[in-house]
Formats: structure tokens, sequence, C-alpha cells
């Protein structure tokens, strides 16, 4: 499922215009992003929680040249599926 069909099915759910939608889905997700940004947790009880976590730097290689490089640290988002949701998938 892509973002167009994600606002169609809750334009169909919410019996609202997809225009409605897609702004609901849009500032939805920019919120989630801020408060990331932030460093905080967002939960949504039964479907998961969305967290940051800090991945350390790390010797690689490149695949093409065989040569050792060094990965920056950086932070990455997580997401874990709450009880509800894998029993939805299960």
């Amino acid at each position: 499922m892509n973002k167009k069909e994600l606002v169609e099915s809750i334009a169909g759910a919410a019996d609202i215009s997809k225009a409605a939608a897609e702004k609901a889905l849009n500032g939805t997700l920019a919120a989630i992003a801020e408060t990331l940004k932030k460093g905080d947790k967002v939960t949504l009880v039964g479907f998961g929680t969305f967290s940051v976590s800090k991945r350390d730097a790390r010797q690689g290689r490149n695949p093409q040249t065989g040569a050792a490089i060094k990965i920056p640290s950086k932070k990455v988002a997580k997401f874990k599926a709450g009880s509800k949701l894998s029993e939805a998938i299960n």
C-alpha cells in the first residue's frame, strides 16, 4: 500500500474527503517526525511505539574495493509493534 492508497482508505473509513484525509495523514506523520527529532517516543496503544535509537560508529567494507571504511554513528528510527497489531497479523 502506498500513500495514495492509504489516503483513500482513511477517507473511506472516516467518511471524509480525500483532501481532508491527506491533511490528517500529513499532520500525523509530521507530529511523529517532530517528536522523534526531539528524542522522545510516540506510543499508539495497541498499534505500536516509535522511538529513536543511536547506532554506534563501526568499521565497514567497500564492496567494490574491499577497503575498510569508517561508518559514523547516527540516530535511527525504530518501530515496535503493539499487541493488537501483532495479533491482527497472526
